[in-house]
């Protein structure tokens, strides 16, 4: 049995922003998959320095409007669009101007990373997730890549699970080499917390200096699948995924890397599937 419909939640795309290797990762592979017959939606952040006209971003007025409470303060959740039309693929937008607006990505024009990083994180994954539901669009596989995705799993199986667009998904994490150096706010869990998550689904990130590294585990804690985007990641990670018996499917070089991230989304789909049939009967 294979997946249809492949929801891309990334932090970075090129040409929006300059090149790297998750950047080119968001650009290319959802068109690649696209290619193969699934349908896919995206979504990244619309950083500061995302260029609105010269990428010819415009509002989507339908999308936007709703506020997101986080840490007891309303955020306005804006939704833009753009295409890559060599690609026939729609790029959508989560924008705020307390989290994005005249501000650049991890680190601000002097190096320094931003203080409240994991809780721009938090209101892109609720922004993410909120569109979705508008949208009235049912992924099969999401695949989360970067940090910025990082609390999707964790939302969708916990706050989401009983949301028709989110009922059946399966989630798929992809780790990449890059990370940030901060430690997460002391009062993170305060800021996570909505009906259905308890402190106890995130016991991974209750301790002083929480980090990457735990972001990441509380990531594939929740995942169906893990990717190993990167020829170098924290191994200990890795392992850590290998020990929940969470499927990992280790680096692939860029000339294969579609064709094994299509088999991928196809079997984690079907065992999901499986499941469901072995107890039916």
């Amino acid at each position: 049995m294979k997946a249809n419909k492949v929801l891309f939640i990334t932090q970075e795309i090129t040409p929006y922003v300059s090149e790297s290797e998750l950047a080119n990762m968001g650009r290319y592979l959802p068109q690649a998959i696209q290619e193969k017959g699934k349908e896919i939606r995206t979504f990244m952040p619309k950083w500061g320095n995302v260029n609105e006209r010269r990428n010819q971003l415009h509002e989507v007025i339908r999308l936007s409007g709703m506020n997101l409470i986080i840490d007891d303060t309303d955020h306005p959740l804006i939704i833009k669009v753009a295409s890559i039309q060599s690609a026939r693929m729609q790029v959508y937008f989560i924008d705020n101007d307390d989290y994005f607006q005249q501000r650049l990505m991890k680190t601000d024009e002097n190096g320094e990373e931003y203080a409240d990083n994991d809780e721009r994180a938090i209101f892109y994954a609720r922004g993410v997730l909120e569109t979705v539901k508008k949208l009235r669009w049912c992924p099969d596989i999401i695949h989360c890549q970067g940090w910025m995705s990082a609390f999707i799993p964790l939302y969708i199986k916990k706050a989401y699970q009983d949301e028709p667009s989110f009922r059946d998904s399966k989630i798929v994490f992809s780790l990449f080499g890059g990370d940030f150096k901060s430690q997460l706010s002391e009062n993170i869990v305060d800021k996570l917390l909505l009906k259905g998550i308890e402190k106890s689904d995130v016991e991974g990130i209750i301790k002083p200096n929480a980090n990457f590294e735990d972001l990441c585990k509380l990531a594939i804690s929740y995942s169906d699948g893990v990717i190993q985007n990167s020829e170098q990641v924290k191994p200990e990670v890795l392992d850590y995924a290998r020990e929940k018996g969470i499927p990992v499917l280790e680096y692939q070089s860029p000339e294969t890397y579609a064709e094994a991230f299509n088999n991928f989304y196809d079997e984690i789909w079907s065992q999901g599937k499986e499941e469901i049939e072995e107890e039916e009967f």
